[in-house]
C-alpha cells in the first residue's frame, strides 16, 4: 500500500463567468421572493420587498452580498438623506431581512462562486 497526496480540490475550481453569477443572483432573488410568499406576506409587500432591493442594488451597481457597512453608511445616510423617514426605514429593513435570508442558506455557494469569505459584513 502506497501513500498518495491528497489536494484540496477548492483551489482548482474556476470562478464562475459574469453571467453565471447574474443568474446566480436571480435565483437568489427568486428564493428570498418564494420564502417571503411561503412566509404568508401578500403580494404587494412582496414586491415592495423587491423594489426596495433592486433601488439599492441599482444604486450600488454590484450584488448586494458585496455590500457593506461603508456602503449602506453612504446609501442611508447621503443618498436617502432627503427621503421620508418611513422610506429609510422600509429599504433598511428590507436589506436587513434579504441578508437574513441569504446568510445561512447561500453563504457556503457564495464562497464557491467568489471566494468570498462572508457575505458583505452582514448588514442588519
Amino acid at each position: 500500500m502506497a501513500l498518495a497526496v491528497v489536494r484540496d480540490l477548492r483551489e482548482y475550481r474556476a470562478l464562475v463567468s459574469e453571467e453565471e453569477l447574474a443568474e446566480f443572483e436571480t435565483d437568489v432573488l427568486a428564493g428570498f421572493v418564494l420564502a417571503r410568499a411561503s412566509a404568508g406576506l401578500v403580494d404587494s409587500t412582496i414586491r415592495n420587498d423587491t423594489n426596495h432591493l433592486e433601488l439599492i442594488r441599482d444604486w450600488f451597481g454590484r450584488p448586494l452580498w458585496e455590500t457593506e457597512s461603508a456602503d449602506a453608511d453612504v446609501y442611508f445616510g447621503k443618498v436617502l438623506r432627503d427621503a421620508k423617514p418611513t422610506t429609510r426605514t422600509g429599504r433598511a429593513g428590507v436589506l436587513a431581512v434579504f441578508f437574513q435570508f441569504l446568510e445561512p442558506r447561500h453563504k457556503v455557494e457564495l464562497h464557491n462562486l467568489t471566494r468570498a469569505v462572508t457575505c458583505g459584513d452582514q448588514i442588519s
